[in-house]
């Protein structure tokens, strides 16, 4: 029997999806899950997939692979998307995209299919990763191909074909919702018009500030070869080291952002994140550079940003220009060594102290009482310079 390896979820949409492509491509589907830290239920996404006569089900823990591997890489570019954006949908797509193709492969399936909707970026983001590792594996997208109209049109072939529809389903529900180990978002429905605050009700990892500690947290986080290793003098994996900094960032009001964005296929959408273990880890990153790195490394990095941030934000993460630009961020990587220490109070990450082992900072160079390690005389000949350029 053909089979396809859909990407499932567990919930109502994903459980439509896969009683479709049983109907249409009369074909055995293998259900996968990718475990890279959202709200998982296994034991709901085993039973729902078995009352729809699967018999393949994979749930793969992706956590530390996409936290060490996916997003250590972008904090190391700085990345992020049209200025406050630091992109955690996009960079979960391609791991998944990924992983489907290489169980394709693995149990001969003749097709892929997702759940991204007609409209949004996600299609691409899955569709590029198919492509770069499956050219010849045929990709089903049901959003663009079937006919239902409306979330009345889902219900009633919910209904048709037995389907548990909980009862917050029954309606068109309120915003929708994509959570992993960096980041929430939240977009849809009740945040579509840009003029209306966010209800409070929609967030779901970060306390509103009113609500955060009024003593500051301090954390001290260690970095290695460009990466973070430790938190206050403790070595973590990757993703625990991510956790502790989102349990850190949630509870005093880090990393909100508010973002009407421009899509990759041409529409403006409203967006609400939460990074808060991203954004603490992305100023923490930036202050150690600040002290490793030149000046020309540092000025070239935020020259490629911009270009590496749309690169990811486009579902372009396996292409040939987003990995070159990867081995030029980091080229001086392992210069990157040190501790920064931060203060996290009410919604803000200030930077107390950075130290390194690492010479690239001089005290004596910039010093105001020392003045033997630096020629002033070099600074008017080199002010005369840049004058004759005017």
């Amino acid at each position: 029997m053909k089979k396809i390896v859909l990407a499932y979820s567990g919930g109502l949409d994903t459980s439509i999806i896969l009683r479709w492509l049983q109907e249409k491509y009369k074909a055995e589907i293998i259900a996968y899950t990718a475990d890279i830290g959202q709200v998982i239920d296994r034991k709901k996404i085993i039973k729902n997939a078995k009352k729809l006569g699967v018999k393949k089900i994979i749930i793969e823990d992706l956590k530390n692979i996409f936290v060490k591997e996916y997003v250590f890489p972008m904090i190391r570019a700085h990345a992020v998307y049209e200025g406050i954006y630091l992109l955690g949908t996009s960079i979960a797509r391609p791991l998944i995209g990924k992983r489907q193709i290489s169980i394709a492969k693995k149990f001969g399936a003749f097709a892929v299919s997702h759940g991204a909707t007609g409209k949004g970026n996600d299609q691409i983001r899955f569709e590029l990763a198919y492509a770069y590792f499956g050219k010849k594996i045929k990709v089903i997208a049901p959003w663009r191909e079937w006919k239902f109209q409306s979330r009345t049109d889902l219900i009633r072939y919910a209904k048709k074909n037995k389907i548990p529809i909980t009862k917050d389903k029954k309606g068109a529900p309120p915003f929708s919702v994509d959570d992993n180990i960096f980041h929430t978002s939240t977009e849809g429905k009740v945040l579509e018009n840009p003029k209306n605050a966010a209800p409070e009700f929609i967030f779901q990892r970060t306390k509103p500030i009113e609500k955060t500690p009024n003593k500051a947290t301090v954390v001290k986080i260690d970095f290695k070869n460009g990466d973070p290793i430790s938190i206050n003098g403790k070595k973590l994996k990757p993703e625990k080291l991510l956790d502790k900094l989102n349990q850190i960032g949630g509870k005093n009001g880090v990393g909100r952002v508010d973002l009407v964005e421009n899509r990759f296929i041409g529409i403006k959408s409203r967006g609400v994140y939460e990074t808060p273990g991203g954004t603490i880890l992305y100023c923490a990153h930036r202050a150690i550079e600040s002290i490793t790195l030149d000046k020309d490394t540092m000025h070239n990095k935020e020259r490629i940003m911009p270009i590496y941030s749309e690169l990811v934000y486009n579902g372009y993460w396996f292409s040939k220009k987003r990995i070159m630009l990867q081995k030029l961020i980091d080229k001086k990587r392992n210069l990157v060594v040190g501790q920064v220490v931060l203060k996290i109070f009410k919604g803000n990450v200030i930077i107390l102290s950075r130290k390194s082992s690492n010479k690239a900072y001089s005290m004596k160079k910039v010093s105001f009482e020392e003045n033997k390690h630096f020629n002033k005389k070099k600074v008017e000949n080199f002010i005369k310079y840049h004058a004759k350029k005017l």
